[in-house]
């Protein structure tokens, strides 16, 4: 089936969003009973953890934790912002740098300055969509205009950035004492609307990701391993401490086989990781192959991770011929 579609549906009980392009799972985002990223809280501090540098907080959903504590009183309450999944027993990360994301824009309090998407490359569309924004935004908020303005319409970007900025000034002028939930953060399908801009099909209700031919893939992704072209195989597993990939040439015996195979890794990868969920540490075992071949492995792994919307960092080689990641927990992990 060619072209994109957008599953709106349930998977176990649980708010799903499945993005299809040409037949293949491409995305999926699956509710999770942690407070998703972007939710804002007044939290009140509690005790700083000095070994770790960081600050436990106390909110109406659990505590979380906020890493960087420079300036901030031990007493008075704080405005954080949840900035990702937590580790299995771990509370979740938030700093105080609050953003307020839109499907085409994105406002940026104490960060002023407009800032279109590098995607929008016409420069009198760049200088259009600044003028729209500095019109609009607030003084001393900054925007970020998202990709998806390319090909908006201009009063519709006008008019999801004032609806921001009224959410962002009721935030900001909060002044209130006790812990208290001040905006929930995207679900599933909401993230699906805002992230998948592209046009597509949407189908839409429970059975949703089955009509789409979603549901078939989600199943298959409870079997760790996935085969690459050329017969090479990618094993995907997350343990306690980090995320595992192992590559092997499977039926491959050509005298380039490992190159292959580990280039077919480097493209599969990042969707590997984001249909499970996965983030963290993530460190990549590829197929042996000499030092020589590292350099095109790198490249490969590096422009895939570009096309990808989860924030991933590329570390490099271990000593041991190992490749390091560090990934954003911004998806749930796919519950199994």
């Amino acid at each position: 089936m060619k072209g994109r579609t957008v599953a709106l549906g349930e998977w176990r009980g649980r708010e799903a969003a499945a993005l299809m392009v040409d037949g293949r799972l491409d995305d999926l985002i699956v509710g999770s009973d942690a407070p998703p990223p972007g939710t804002i809280y007044r939290a009140a501090p509690e005790r700083p953890m000095k070994g770790q540098g960081g600050l436990f907080l106390r909110t109406p959903e659990g505590r979380v934790f906020l890493r960087q504590t420079k300036g901030v009183s031990p007493r008075a309450p704080l405005l954080v912002q949840v900035t990702g999944y937590a580790e299995p027993g771990k509370a979740p990360p938030v700093t105080t740098r609050l953003s307020l994301k839109g499907r085409h824009v994105v406002l940026t309090p104490g960060a002023p300055g407009v800032n279109p998407s590098r995607a929008i490359r016409d420069p009198d569309r760049r200088a259009a969509l600044a003028a729209l924004a500095e019109g609009v935004a607030p003084e001393g908020v900054g925007v970020i205009l998202r990709s998806a303005c390319a090909e908006a319409d201009d009063d519709a970007i006008a008019e999801e950035l004032r609806a921001l900025a009224d959410a962002l000034a009721q935030i900001l002028a909060d002044a209130g004492t006790e812990p208290a939930v001040l905006l929930e953060g995207d679900g599933p399908q909401a993230l699906a609307w805002r992230d998948w801009t592209a046009p597509a099909s949407v189908e839409r209700g429970p059975d949703a990701l089955e009509l789409s031919g979603a549901l078939d893939a989600l199943e298959a992704l409870a079997d760790p391993s996935e085969t690459l072209p050329g017969g090479a195989r990618m094993t995907v597993e997350a343990t306690r401490a980090l995320v595992a990939v192992d590559v092997d040439t499977g039926t491959d015996t050509s005298p380039a086989a490992a190159l292959k195979a580990n280039l077919a890794m480097a493209t599969a990868v990042p969707r590997a990781l984001r249909l499970r969920g996965l983030g963290g540490q993530v460190v990549i075992d590829p197929a042996p192959s000499p030092k020589r071949d590292r350099k095109a492995i790198e490249t490969a792994l590096k422009a895939a991770l570009r096309d990808d919307p989860v924030q991933t960092a590329l570390l490099g080689w271990t000593a041991l011929g190992l490749v390091e990641l560090q990934r954003q927990r911004a998806r749930p992990p796919l519950p199994v």
